[in-house]
């Protein structure tokens, strides 16, 4: 690749309070922002609008009509990225869960690499909830079966740097754009034959935080998706693709 372009995608639904400090961040290491609101309320909103006021050189604001999950508004953000030419992307949570201040080790990890996803592996401190552990457990046996390897260390972290066109090119294959969006795209990134590599990052759950992670409905979305996706795997394999 001659020419790399580096950005941040930010999806946003209603952490208006906590993406702030991100965006300062991320501004000052002189990366193009592109904010996703999908779909927030007034609160938000008008935090975004601050944000987008504060560095109009620097931050693009799309604002989607309708909430549509995590993976619609990452999804929304890989087009824009694709239109301004930007190369490579980070993918960073706007609830101010993940260490920001990997950014720049992630990106250099990309630019060594340019063809390679780069993921990262959480650290968490003690504020994790025990739910999402087990969850996260029972995730990465379910990927190693469908991708027959040990390849992805961990499917479910939303801080990772894609290679935009390979995200681009497989954008309408995604079925899941909520909580199993992540994973999803890892998977079929992987089929694709996208190299990955994965990176520790420290991930905390602040008391008081907001979660957009529905017990039931999610946890019934990334069933159904395993699902999906093992049978895909065993189709894969019996026509001789790469899995």
């Amino acid at each position: 690749m001659n020419s790399i372009r580096q950005g941040v995608i930010i999806p946003v639904y209603n952490h208006g309070d906590t993406v702030g400090p991100v965006v300062d961040y991320l501004v000052g290491l002189k990366l193009p922002v592109i904010l996703v609101d999908d779909g927030s309320y007034l609160k938000t909103k008008f935090a975004l609008n601050k944000i987008e006021k504060k560095y109009p050189d620097d931050v693009v604001l799309l604002t989607r009509p309708e909430n549509g999950g995590k993976g619609a508004a990452v999804l929304t953000g890989i087009e824009m990225a694709h239109n301004m030419g930007l190369t490579h992307v980070l993918q960073i949570d706007a609830d101010a869960q993940h260490d920001y201040t990997r950014t720049e080790f992630f990106l250099q990890k990309s630019m060594v690499d340019p063809r390679a996803l780069i993921g990262g592996c959480p650290e968490f401190d003690a504020s994790v909830p025990a739910a999402r552990l087990k969850g996260r457990k029972i995730t990465t046996a379910m990927v190693s079966a469908e991708t027959l390897s040990h390849d992805i260390k961990d499917a479910m972290c939303g801080f990772r740097v894609y290679p935009v066109e390979d995200v681009f090119r497989l954008k309408d294959r995604i079925n899941y754009l909520r909580m199993g969006f992540d994973i999803e795209i890892l998977v079929k990134l992987h089929w694709a034959g996208v190299p990955m590599e994965f990176y520790p990052v420290k991930v905390r759950y602040p008391e008081g935080g907001t979660s957009n992670f529905h017990m039931v409905r999610d946890n019934i979305e990334i069933s159904e998706l395993h699902t999906g996706l093992f049978f895909g795997m065993l189709f894969r394999k019996i026509r001789g693709l790469d899995v």
